[in-house]
């Protein structure tokens, strides 16, 4: 066999074998395709304007708007830190930290709310204490913030300590030899380095803290959420009752990830 022709062959192998791994990869995408076109098709049957329009829905797109914002702000301004010190530093503890960062994401988000109301719930020392000051902890948007940046808050943490972590340390060795401390050089020299991919993270989490429902119907069922009465218009109505607020879930998260993505030039949502 001459080497043109083993050349070819190699080249042909290795077509065949990108196929086998495209089709498998095929598969995947057809699964993740299939339940939004089937969902889709069901708009026709559904008064989409009359039923975002209904005093029920209106509040529960207003209190997750409130919300979920909130939630990434508290998930980004404490996540980001601790992501920091976590790529940055060895500690006592770092495995019990990491372990803390990771365990809201492998529970079931029904147990996490479970967990926060054995936490903070009415009957609780601090929910006494804070029922006390005319502060309520579970059942009003506060409960909603507390559930929503429990389940949502680990994704800025992880996807920003990855992003610090790609991070040339010697980048902030040459920041700290000009004089700037170890904070001007967090904030001038590893904020932006990292700025991909906690941007990254924040996308995540808002997208995570805007639809959560099973921790946030254990913690605040009342005042409702947009998961939370989506769960009640299916109970009532089924599938064709939820399509209006379902198609507004979904069209807040694309114009989230859209939008960010344009004005920001983050090519996908888990970053370079």
């Amino acid at each position: 066999m001459s080497l043109a022709d083993a050349v070819s062959a190699d080249q042909s192998k290795r077509t065949n074998e990108l196929r086998v791994l495209a089709l498998l990869g095929g598969l995947i995408l057809a699964y993740f395709a299939l339940p939004f076109l089937a969902f889709l098709s069901r708009t026709g049957v559904a008064n989409v304007v009359a039923g975002l329009s209904s005093p029920q829905a209106q509040r529960a797109i207003r209190n997750s708007l409130i919300t979920a914002p909130i939630s990434t702000a508290i998930a980004t301004v404490l996540g980001v830190p601790l992501a920091y010190v976590l790529a940055r530093r060895s500690f006592p503890g770092q495995r019990l930290a990491e372990t803390l960062v990771i365990l809201p994401l492998v529970i079931p988000p029904v147990v996490g709310g479970a967990m926060i109301l054995t936490a903070v719930g009415r009957f609780t020392p601090i929910g006494s204490a804070a029922a006390a000051l005319g502060i309520q902890l579970t059942n009003s948007l506060i409960g909603v913030v507390l559930a929503q940046t429990f389940v949502a808050a680990p994704f800025v943490t992880i996807t920003a300590r990855a992003g610090f972590a790609a991070i040339d340390e010697r980048l902030e060795q040459a920041s700290r030899s000009l004089g700037y401390g170890p904070l001007a050089t967090f904030w001038n020299v590893s904020l932006p380095l990292a700025r991909d991919a906690i941007l990254a993270g924040v996308i995540l989490t808002f997208t995570r803290a805007i639809g959560e429902f099973g921790a946030t119907m254990m913690v605040a069922y009342n005042p409702r959420t947009m998961p939370t009465r989506i769960w009640v218009d299916f109970i009532t109505g089924g599938i064709d009752a939820i399509v209006p607020l379902a198609l507004a879930l979904l069209g807040l998260a694309l114009l989230v990830l859209v939008g960010v993505q344009r004005l920001a030039g983050v090519p996908t949502v888990i970053g370079r």
